[in-house]
């Protein structure tokens, strides 16, 4: 017998005892020392009575050295506390580890600040601080994802901008002298300007891109606002509705359907004055078309170019590097460009003079990036026999010391396309020319430049108020100038020594320029 318990605990006892022993066996009972019995009965012991009981009935079949075995050993029910408890730290650990992914590809700890300003203290930079605060001002873009590059720059490839307004404007066809049809799009002022001045805005659009884009579009819309005419300049091919008149397409430096454009705009309106503005490679486009000669800088007003590389060859050198994904962008763009070409695939095969043969073409189906387009097609449109030429002599780098106009040139750190060693060519040029600014954002991807409090951007954004703002400055000092130093007819030698920049100080930072390629 048990000894005297209470009678739930002497029974609870002598239940357990029992129910471990194989059925109609008393044996292994009465082998156990009868203290050990009552010991280990005690030790089970649960307060809520009949739960160890329906636990042992569930065993009732078990051999006696299990019994044994899970009656003897003090450490098997210390499992049970100790996996949840693991379990929580690994769910805690795959926590952390998102968050700091989310942290670090959003770049959510990065700090907002005003543009970083780089120029010479001149009457015209200190006119232009106070008439544009938005270059004091901090660029504030959407908290949750604004201050990443990428997505800037995902979003302006994907949507261009949020709310696009619709155009209503007329098309202008310019025939050229190889039978090339360039054409523009001409959209008129909404307003009044705030100077009264006839002023039009020509704009030179991406790579591939047209006057259809959304983010040309807006930017356009802005303007028209604001008193501007627009002309935006349709890259040669890029139409999706346009066949091709001659065996070529826009390439990164040819000016003559810019040239043909900015020619027909000053006939069709002789007091205009003009503003212009490039966009990525557009910007290369419109600093090599003013520094080709003096005379295309005549009633300009000034010149502002957005997330331009300054540098052909470097920027194709640089899309060949992983970091910041900048090879799998070049990837993107290279098969965009195909899609592009072999559209007018019969007319660049078919049309008298084409330099496109069909290996070319071959190549091209096999091309990943953008410089195995150029050496396979672009560079064949103007003859050239290397693409170390093309790079050279189509990039704005042995032009835009020349340019005597006020030269505003924005990029953004952050921009995924642009190697920050590439910023050393605007830097140079901000501290040698006085006519030159140059503004490095820290946050707005390349075009993006979206504003918003927390998810959703605005329809308009850092980019386009900037530019206008620049813009109605420069036509306001203009305004205030007297009419004998105006821009209708500057002569550029004038200018130079009127600023101190002498032709040979030219010529040397043309070759400090090339140094920072």
């Amino acid at each position: 017998m048990c000894p005297e318990f209470p009678a739930g605990q002497s029974l609870l006892c002598c239940k357990q005892t029992v129910s471990s022993a194989p059925v109609g066996s008393d044996q292994n009972l009465d082998k156990l020392p009868q203290k050990q019995r009552c010991t280990e009965g005690a030790s089970t012991e649960n307060k809520e009575g009949p739960r160890p009981l329906r636990f042992l009935q569930s065993h009732t079949r078990s051999s006696p050295v299990s019994t044994m075995t899970l009656l003897e050993d003090p450490d098997m029910g210390s499992f049970g506390p100790e996996l949840p408890a693991m379990f929580d730290g690994v769910k805690l650990a795959a926590v952390a580890t998102v968050l700091y992914v989310i942290v670090r590809c959003l770049n959510l700890n990065s700090t907002t600040a005003p543009p970083e300003v780089g120029h010479q203290d001149t009457p015209l930079s200190r006119y232009l601080f106070k008439s544009c605060p938005l270059l004091t001002k901090e660029y504030i873009p959407p908290l949750l994802w604004g201050k990443s590059g990428h997505l800037q720059t995902a979003l302006y490839g994907k949507m261009g901008r949020v709310n696009t307004p619709t155009l209503y404007g007329f098309r202008k066809f310019l025939p050229m002298p190889d039978g090339a049809t360039a054409t523009f799009d001409l959209f008129e002022a909404r307003g009044d300007h705030s100077t009264g001045d006839d002023v039009t805005m020509v704009i030179c659009p991406g790579i591939g891109n047209h006057s259809e884009k959304n983010y040309i579009r807006t930017f356009v819309d802005h303007s028209q606002r604001q008193g501007y005419r627009c002309a935006v300049l349709n890259h040669l091919g890029a139409l999706p509705d346009m066949e091709l008149t001659s065996p070529r397409m826009f390439t990164y430096g040819c000016t003559w359907e810019y040239a043909a454009m900015v020619g027909y705009i000053k006939r069709a309106f002789p007091e205009t004055l003009l503003v212009v503005v490039g966009f990525s490679l557009g910007g290369n486009i419109v600093c090599k078309f003013l520094g080709e000669s003096p005379s295309n800088q005549d009633r300009v007003l000034c010149c502002v170019t957005v997330c331009q590389g300054y540098s052909a060859l470097r920027v194709q050198e640089t899309f060949l590097q992983w970091d910041q994904c900048r090879r799998l962008y070049n990837f993107m763009l290279a098969d965009r460009m195909k899609t592009l070409i072999l559209s007018h695939r019969s007319s660049l095969l078919g049309l008298n003079g084409s330099n496109i043969g069909d290996v070319d073409l071959n190549r091209l189906y096999a091309a990943t990036s953008l410089m195995q387009i150029d050496d396979s097609i672009m560079r064949k449109f103007h003859g050239y026999s290397s693409l170390s030429e093309y790079y050279e002599k189509e990039s704005c780098l042995n032009y835009i010391h020349k340019v005597t106009v006020p030269l505003f040139l924005l990029n953004s750190l952050d921009d995924p396309l642009i190697h920050p060693s590439l910023l050393e060519i605007p830097r140079a040029l901000a501290e040698k020319m006085p006519n030159v600014m140059f503004a490095l954002t820290q946050h707005g991807g390349h075009l993006g430049f979206f504003e918003g409090a927390m998810l959703f951007p605005q329809p308009l954004t850092w980019m386009d108020k900037v530019i206008v703002e620049y813009a109605d400055a420069l036509c306001q000092w203009e305004k205030n100038r007297p009419a004998c130093q105006r821009s209708s007819h500057q002569d550029m030698n004038s200018y130079l020594k009127r600023t101190g920049v002498t032709i040979s100080e030219q010529h040397n930072l043309h070759r400090s320029l090339e140094t920072k390629q």
